[in-house]
């Protein structure tokens, strides 16, 4: 666990777009166990982790605390959002991944990751 030691991160040769969205688990330990085990190098399947790259993605990291998760995802500047998310539902075993996760997730059977993840704004940052 890097959690006190902070977790390395993927450097570019230019600038990325991050997005950062927000889900929350049912509150059970033993659903929440699961579901950390089922993202757990290794786990995902292959071709959810393939359609997350053929989109555009560059990048996915998921956190948890209780039962909140917190996404970040890296992509090149020209993404577009909506366009790739409409792409990735359609790709092979996407939302037969999606209705699997449901079983773990406060939200709607049958929703794609785009319908169950709320986009975060961000309202501070640091750097110029």
């Amino acid at each position: 666990m890097m959690k006190d030691k902070g977790y390395k991160t993927q450097q570019y040769d230019g600038p990325v777009k991050r997005f950062c969205q927000t889900l929350d688990l049912k509150d059970n330990p033993e659903l929440i166990a699961e579901y950390r085990r089922r993202h757990s190098e290794g786990e995902a399947w292959s071709e959810i982790i393939e359609g997350i790259r053929q989109v555009g993605i560059l990048e996915m990291e998921i956190y948890l605390v209780g039962t909140r998760l917190f996404m970040i995802v890296e992509t090149p500047l020209d993404f577009d959002w909506d366009s790739a998310m409409a792409r990735l539902s359609t790709l092979p075993r996407q939302q037969e991944w999606e209705d699997y996760m449901s079983e773990f997730q406060a939200a709607e059977k049958g929703a794609s990751s785009d319908e169950k993840w709320r986009m975060m704004e961000r309202i501070f940052h640091l750097y110029e």
